[in-house]
């Protein structure tokens, strides 16, 4: 069994001919970016901008928020560590299962965490008694909308039962929407007026499948939490090609709804596939979270296909597996192996 603590570790296995242990768009990435980062190869000899104008400007306006409450980062993961490091939380809540990132930066800056586990028998989604679980003594919580891994958006009006919460005993409320791109989910951006201690985070990793180039970013009304934020990066944090790359992104209108239709699609196929094969949780995004026997990671990789293990996700263990959706030729060859497998 692996011991990988993210998906996508191909260059630690021989003969991966598929990897849906990652959770990218499976259009893949755009001509666009491409282009972007081709065309402006020969800039790439200068320092990069350290307050990231030209995607600042363009993320202003794809995102509808003023352009001073964007903070730009080495992907969200970088985004969660300084946000943690700049903060300093003495106690802060997550849910389980959840991305492990939250609970990584919290201990490394000096916090404690405490886990809020999810019920199976509705499917692993967050609701409204999330917030419930926010008591005095806690000053940061993390809420992932949709959840990873399990891919369930939050049940409706739990981000702003939670960021009462979180007002009224003095808490930070973290909200992770790196994935809401792929559903028809509802952003918490319009909670942004009246809660200043929501710090929403993003991605371009995901929705463009630029893994590679590490791009994130988090949207806060608080000033001084931007600041913070802010200055306690290293000065070169966002490098030229992303930036770059970034700002074509921005101008694919059509690219996140397009997505959502494929998915719409692929999601309702590969579930039904699924089902007798495995056991098979709701989603709303572009991966599922299924349950099966703890062999079959190992069995996979063997026909050369790598799934991601959920084994170090706490509140689940090594039944459990999620797959990002790929194109359907794909997807049918995993239907494939994993019958020949199970059946």
């Amino acid at each position: 069994m692996t011991n990988d603590a993210h998906g996508g570790n191909t260059f630690a296995y021989n003969g991966i001919k598929l990897d849906f242990s990652v959770n990218l768009n499976p259009l893949g990435i755009q001509k666009a970016v491409v282009n972007a980062i081709r065309d402006n190869a020969e800039k790439f000899d200068a320092y990069p901008d350290t307050n990231c104008r030209m995607l600042r400007a363009a993320v202003s306006e794809l995102e509808n928020v003023s352009a001073d409450r964007l903070v730009f980062g080495n992907g969200a993961a970088d985004i969660i560590v300084r946000i943690c490091m700049a903060l300093k939380p003495k106690h802060a809540l997550v849910t389980a299962p959840a991305f492990s990132e939250y609970e990584k930066a919290v201990i490394e800056s000096g916090g404690r965490v405490s886990r809020y586990f999810l019920d199976e028998k509705n499917g692993f989604q967050i609701t409204k008694e999330y917030a419930g679980a926010v008591k005095d003594g806690i000053d940061m919580v993390f809420l992932c909308n949709p959840n990873n891994p399990t891919g369930r958006l939050a049940e409706q009006g739990t981000v702003e039962a939670a960021a009462q919460a979180c007002r009224r005993v003095g808490a930070i409320l973290v909200v992770d929407e790196c994935f809401m791109g792929f559903t028809r989910g509802k952003s918490c951006k319009e909670l942004l007026e009246e809660y200043d201690n929501i710090i929403i985070l993003k991605a371009f990793t995901k929705m463009y499948s630029m893994a590679g180039l590490r791009l994130g970013y988090c949207i806060c009304s608080n000033s001084e939490i931007n600041s913070k934020i802010f200055s306690w990066g290293q000065s070169w944090s966002v490098s030229a090609p992303a930036q770059y790359a970034g700002t074509a992104a921005c101008s694919m209108k059509q690219h996140p709804e397009n997505t959502r239709k494929f998915l719409e699609t692929e999601r309702a196929w590969m579930m039904e596939k699924l089902d007798g094969l495995v056991k098979p949780y709701p989603a709303d995004g572009n991966f599922i979270l299924f349950r099966s026997v703890p062999e079959l990671w190992d069995e996979a990789i063997r026909r050369g296909i790598m799934l991601r293990s959920c084994a170090n996700f706490h509140g689940l263990d090594n039944r459990y597996y999620r797959i990002g959706l790929k194109q359907r030729r794909e997807n049918e060859e995993l239907i494939r192996v994993l019958s020949e497998i199970l059946l």
